[in-house]
């Protein structure tokens, strides 16, 4: 029996697994995302923790006997957070989100400061990453920053709070940019550069180690065994390829989250910092992956069902779906920036807009042009990506926006790969986390990753393929001409 525990941005969700990969149980708890000003984004680590305590006290209530018999706990989360922690381990301000678009500047900063950034990390400097939020902080907040001690990611201060043991494993740290990606290893650079050395880093692991063990009080409270190790886990999305079986070079998905998502599992380092992609570890040793990050993808979709008056996002996908194929060559073009843009662009600057309206343009065709426009933004990031070897022939559809068969669709004949539905695709990180813990209590590799079985197909159409192929052009050419003004 293994658990996983995902830290989302919305809920926490834990799921129980067997050795026969049979879902037993899911409990979620939900979080909400604190905006005191514009581009900020934070949480208080507290209420994590009462998530966390209100998940495992009620599969305990649910599966008590299944908990008794827990092998392994593992972890995933939401990347990029920044946790700061004084000489006592307490959290001395809200953790600064990956959607949080505050330090700029502090990036244009980190860029110049240290020139062989790329090459160490990977990945650009931009405001999602953890180091420009450190930056910030010491520029914003000097007296707090002369406190920290310790800056731990989301899934890592649960850790700390479960085991005691301040741990980390590569594929988040990849994401914060002090870990040299190449070496797995921190840079001693990357550190220097925010006034920060190895003691402010907890020890790292790989995702399928054994990083720590449950504090007796918790197995106890919870009705565990009395020595539970915790793997290393993984950030959100290495957990989900974990969890959807997709480990080996050239398998991948598309998340359609509250963020959009590519991702492509690789046998090596392979960046490509100049488009804004991100090359990042695996959550398994010796093997990497590259991502491209669009910052609001279903969350696009939610915004325009409510300014628009939907009742949810399922009627503004159902009404969108509605216009006629002649009708949508004529649609506006929305550009989805509601929160700046990453891939391929790095620009937090960047804002949303309809172009392109006449007066003959109803709502069902904003809403038809908010779901294409978060299709062209996945676009751009999978041609970031460029030539994989092998080459991609599918990706699977992971994510709460992969319900909607119609804008699964769409984001088939717009990507121009086949798409593939799997069972149980909306439980990914937390299946993933659970996985990585049976790997870590002995599991091996080909026994524990397996794919779920497909339930859907979408293969693309060449004419709407074609079609939407030139509306991608100008969609392109719209960012272009627009930049400038942000």
């Amino acid at each position: 029996m293994f658990l996983g525990l995902d830290l989302g941005t919305s809920e926490l969700k834990a799921l129980l697994l067997n050795d026969q990969h049979q879902v037993l149980a899911t409990a979620r708890a939900p979080l909400t995302v604190q905006r005191p000003q514009a581009l900020w984004s934070e949480q208080d680590p507290a209420s994590w923790w009462l998530a966390l305590e209100r998940v495992m006290d009620a599969l305990q209530r649910e599966q008590p006997e299944a908990l008794a018999r827990l092998q392994g706990v593992g972890l995933s989360g939401q990347m990029h957070g920044a946790v700061l922690l004084d000489a006592q381990d307490a959290v001395l301000r809200p953790a600064i989100l990956w959607n949080d678009g505050r330090s700029g500047a502090q990036c244009e900063q980190l860029t110049a400061q240290v020139p062989e950034l790329a090459r160490i990390t990977g990945n650009l400097a931009m405001p999602g990453f953890t180091v420009p939020k450190l930056l910030w902080v010491r520029a914003h907040e000097p007296a707090l920053f002369a406190k920290t001690r310790r800056v731990l990611l989301p899934k890592d201060w649960l850790r700390l709070r479960l085991t005691g043991e301040a741990v980390s494993e590569m594929s988040d740290a990849a994401g914060t940019l002090w870990l040299d990606t190449g070496r797995r290893d921190w840079s001693d650079t990357m550190l220097a550069a925010c006034g920060l050395n190895r003691s402010h880093m907890p020890r790292l692991v790989e995702g399928s180690e054994v990083s720590a063990f449950l504090k007796p009080e918790l197995c106890r409270r919870w009705g565990l065994p009395e020595r539970v190790p915790v793997a290393g886990g993984a950030g959100d999305n290495a957990a989900s390829a974990v969890g959807m079986g997709l480990v080996r070079p050239g398998q991948g998905f598309v998340s359609l989250g509250t963020s959009g998502v590519v991702f492509v599992s690789g046998a090596r380092f392979a960046p490509n910092p100049a488009q804004g992609l991100h090359a990042f570890c695996h959550a398994l040793p010796g093997r990497w992956h590259q991502m491209s990050v669009m910052l609001s993808a279903a969350s696009a979709v939610t915004w325009a069902a409510r300014q628009l008056a939907f009742a949810d996002e399922a009627s503004l996908l159902a009404t969108a779906a509605q216009l006629p194929q002649a009708d949508r060559r004529t649609a506006p073009l929305y550009l989805p920036y509601l929160s700046g843009e990453r891939t391929p662009h790095n620009q937090p600057l960047a804002t949303a807009s309809w172009v392109g309206m006449t007066a003959a343009h109803g709502r069902e065709a904003l809403a038809y042009a908010v779901a294409e426009g978060v299709a062209f933004g996945l676009r751009d990031g999978l041609q970031t990506l460029g030539t994989s070897e092998p080459a991609l022939q599918s990706l699977s559809l992971v994510g709460g926006g992969a319900r909607d068969a119609w804008w699964a669709q769409l984001l088939a004949d717009s990507l121009g790969l086949r798409l593939t539905l799997h069972e149980g695709a909306e439980t990914g990180a937390a299946l993933g986390a659970a996985r990585l813990a049976w790997v870590a209590c002995g599991g091996t590799l080909e026994a524990v990753c397996t794919t779920p079985p497909v339930t859907r197909s979408f293969a693309p159409d060449a004419a709407r393929h074609a079609v939407l192929s030139k509306r991608h052009a100008r969609f392109q050419a719209l960012y272009r001409a627009m930049s400038p003004l942000f």
